[in-house]
C-alpha cells in the first residue's frame, strides 16, 4: 500500500516572492479572506479555524520579522497554503461517502473536491494523549518506517524553523508490485492552536531531491492531520487525517480508491500498535 506519511504531507509549488514585506501581505491577505469566508457550526473544523484565526497577526509579526531568504519562507507559506486549504476542505460536512468502517469505529470517508478531485478522510479516536501523538507524527517522523510498513523512508531535506520543513519519503514495495514505489517531496507544517494540533502539507518542487531511480514521483494536494483532544476523555485524541494524493502513472481508478483506503486504515492500526507498544516498554 502507499506509505501512511503520504497522508501527512506535502506542498504544490508557488513562486518564490519577491520580498519579505511582499510575502507578509500576501500571506496575510489570503488568510484573511479565507477566514472570513467560512461558514462553518460550532464544532469540529470551525473550532480549528477560529483558532488559526486567532494567531493570524503573530503569524504576521513572524513573516515580517523573519531572518530567513525568499525561498524559505516560500516554503513557509506553501505550509500555511496547505493548512488552509486543507481546512476549507473540511469545514464541509456535506457529500462525504463511507469507504470502510472498521468494528472499532475507525471510518474512511470520501468526497469529489472541485479542481482537486477526490479527497479522503480518515476518523478514528487514539488511545493516547495529544502530545504524544503529535510528538510522534511531527518531531520523530524520520522514526516512521520503524513503526509503518507501508514507509521505506522519510528523510528530512531541509528544516526551515521549529513548524517547517521540506521532507523526501519513499513508499516500500507492495506485495507483488502491484502498485510501483512512489516517492514524493514534500513541505511539512504544524501548527499547535491550544490543545489541537496540526500537521499539513502539499508537494512542491525544488532541486533539493532528483527524481530516484525505481520509483515514480508522485503529489500530494493539500492534506492535513488534526488532532484534538476527545470531548470524553483528554487523555484520548480524536484524529482526523484529510489525504489528497496524486501517484502519477496509468492506475485504475478503482484500484487507487482501494489502495488509498487500505492505506489510512492501516496507518491507524499501525500508529495505535507502535504507541501501545512504546507505552509498554516504558512501563517497565
Amino acid at each position: 500500500m502507499i506509505p501512511a506519511t503520504f497522508k501527512l504531507c506535502a506542498a504544490i509549488s508557488y513562486q518564490h516572492v519577491r520580498t519579505i514585506t511582499g510575502l507578509r501581505h500576501s500571506a496575510m491577505a489570503a488568510l484573511g479572506h479565507k477566514l472570513n469566508h467560512l461558514k462553518l457550526g460550532n464544532q469540529g473544523p470551525s473550532t480549528w479555524v477560529d483558532l488559526v484565526r486567532r494567531r493570524s497577526s503573530l503569524i504576521s509579526s513572524k513573516l515580517e520579522d523573519s531572518p530567513y531568504s525568499e525561498a524559505e519562507m516560500a516554503y513557509v507559506k506553501q505550509g500555511q497554503e496547505a493548512l488552509h486549504k486543507s481546512l476549507s476542505i473540511l469545514q464541509d460536512t456535506s457529500g462525504w461517502k463511507t469507504e470502510m468502517e472498521a468494528i472499532n469505529g475507525d471510518k474512511v470517508v470520501s468526497k469529489m473536491v472541485p479542481d482537486i478531485g477526490k479527497v479522503f478522510k480518515l476518523e478514528v479516536v487514539m488511545d493516547k494523549p495529544t502530545d504524544l501523538l503529535y510528538s510522534e507524527l511531527f518531531d520523530r517522523v524520520e522514526q516512521m518506517g520503524e513503526w509503518n510498513p507501508n514507509v521505506k523512508q522519510v528523510k528530512i531535506l531541509k528544516r526551515i524553523n521549529k513548524d517547517t520543513m521540506v521532507t523526501y519519503e519513499a513508499s516500500a514495495e507492495t506485495a507483488g508490485n502491484v502498485i510501483s514505489p512512489r516517492d514524493f517531496v514534500s513541505v511539512r507544517y504544524a501548527k499547535r492552536r491550544g490543545s489541537t494540533c496540526f500537521l499539513a502539507g502539499m508537494a512542491m518542487h525544488c532541486n533539493l531531491m532528483p527524481q530516484q531511480n525505481g520509483f515514480i514521483r508522485g503529489e500530494n494536494g493539500p492534506s492535513c492531520i488534526v488532532l484534538c483532544p476527545s470531548a470524553e476523555d483528554p487523555n484520548k485524541t480524536t484524529l482526523t487525517w484529510l489525504l489528497s494524493i496524486d501517484l502519477k502513472g496509468w492506475l485504475p481508478k478503482s484500484l487507487i480508491n482501494k489502495a488509498l483506503c487500505q492505506t489510512q486504515a492501516d496507518f491507524a492500526q499501525c500508529l495505535r500498535q507502535h504507541m501501545n507498544s512504546k507505552a509498554a516498554a516504558n512501563s517497565y
